[in-house]
């Protein structure tokens, strides 16, 4: 009897024996609603989370987080300009490139981007050494003419280790018979992998003074500076700042330009799913609706009664907001408590159940990632929990209100 009023009447409402069956089954129905849709929504976010996470991995395990390429000419004092950089506390690591796009041609053909590298730096900015499935990048040796393929594009030109590719750049050379097109045969030195379907079918990797031999560049000179850096939100403005510190004029690209399409797809992806699934919540939250209508419908008499003993409309609005905020609480909790435990453990659930029915949900012919990677993060449990404490709230503004205009001479009129 130390709670308010409106408390005590909410939740005697809500375990009354006595109440309607058929109002008590709706109010359950709400409260699971609400806790499964919580439920789906943690996990299906946190997977999507999960599949970004690994994507973003992948893609930037091959691919640089922002390069530096000069306009005017190559750089040719580009170990001075590495040092000057990596003083900086934004910038990781930093290695030299060269890059152009070429033809590959052995028992098959195909383009790809050729980037030259040196092994010495190229593993402080990037994870191919940790891909390499035969070879290694240290195999990569000046004057040697060594070509390190993804997998996907030595499967399209039918090599393996030891086999030999000519590379033919888009640049022309004349001698006495013409004009032909630069080529040189390079030797298979290794393979990589990163489960990526454009770096492991497109890209080609050879050492960076081998490199600048086919393209008829300068001796000691590179095409750009690649950056590994501590903030890949930034990576853009870092670049940039960094290129305005350095003499001449560069251009400065970073990874959502190199692949930020896809990014964006996969944020509108979530963004839709997480509207979609919201609607279960939704659902449920105008469940407590009709529960709450029906249930000031079935206590008008008592309404009446309690406003001729003086209760004001506000205390009685509280009670009915009361009712249904704690079947929104409740609901909410459960469906946290269930998210959290589905997402921490989908990665064993999911073998267990393709296990018991026979069925591969990724085949690994088909798929390159063949398990559930999940990513839960503490805030999107908190905006996922206020968003059902929100939505529950609201529902019982307006039953809550409809009982506060409770005429009690017209309730009791027959009683």
């Amino acid at each position: 009897m130390h709670k308010p009023l409106s408390v005590f009447i909410g939740l005697r409402y809500l375990r009354a024996k006595r109440q309607n069956h058929f109002i008590s089954f709706i109010s359950l129905i709400s409260m699971l609603g609400i806790a499964l849709g919580v439920t789906t929504l943690i996990t299906v976010i946190s997977v999507m989370n999960g599949f970004e996470k690994e994507l973003r991995s992948r893609i930037l395990g091959a691919i640089s987080h922002a390069t530096i390429q000069p306009l005017e000419k190559p750089l040719d004092d580009w170990r001075q300009v590495i040092a000057e950089v990596e003083n900086r506390t934004d910038v990781v690591a930093a290695a030299p490139y060269i890059e152009s796009g070429v033809w590959l041609q052995a028992n098959g053909s195909s383009g790809a981007l050729v980037r030259g590298i040196d092994p010495a730096y190229e593993s402080r900015v990037s994870d191919v050494a940790k891909h390499m499935v035969s070879g290694s990048l240290d195999d990569l040796r000046d004057g040697e003419y060594g070509i390190v393929l993804g997998a996907g594009l030595a499967v399209r030109l039918r090599v393996g280790q030891g086999d030999r590719v000519t590379i033919i750049a888009p640049r022309i050379k004349s001698s006495p018979f013409g004009a032909s097109p630069l080529m040189r045969r390079f030797t298979v030195v290794g393979m990589f992998e990163f489960g990526e379907f454009e770096n492991d079918t497109g890209l080609a990797m050879v050492h960076i003074t081998d490199a600048a031999r086919l393209l008829r560049l300068p001796a000691e000179t590179i095409g750009g500076v690649r950056l590994k850096l501590t903030d890949l939100d930034s990576a853009w403005w870092v670049a940039r700042d960094i290129s305005g510190q350095l003499e001449g004029s560069y251009r400065v690209r970073d990874w959502s330009q190199e692949r930020g399409n896809l990014f964006q797809a996969v944020r509108t992806e979530k963004t839709v799913m997480w509207v979609i699934l919201s609607l279960i919540i939704a659902v449920a939250a105008f469940n407590i609706i009709s529960m709450l209508v029906m249930v000031v419908t079935d206590k008008q008499s008592d309404i009446a009664i309690l406003k001729t003993m003086g209760a004001r409309a506000y205390t009685i609005m509280r009670v009915f907001v009361v009712q249904g905020s704690l079947i929104g609480i409740i609901g909410t909790f459960l469906g946290v408590v269930g998210g959290i435990l589905l997402a921490q453990n989908v990665a064993t659930l999911v073998p267990f159940l393709e296990r018991m029915f026979g069925f591969a949900l990724f085949p690994k012919d088909i798929y390159y990632i063949t398990e559930l990677p999940t990513d839960l993060r503490e805030a999107d449990v908190v905006v996922f929990a206020l968003m059902s404490l929100g939505m529950s709230l609201l529902s019982t503004l307006y039953p809550a209100w409809r009982a506060s205009r409770t005429d009690p001479a017209e309730a009791l009129r027959y009683e």
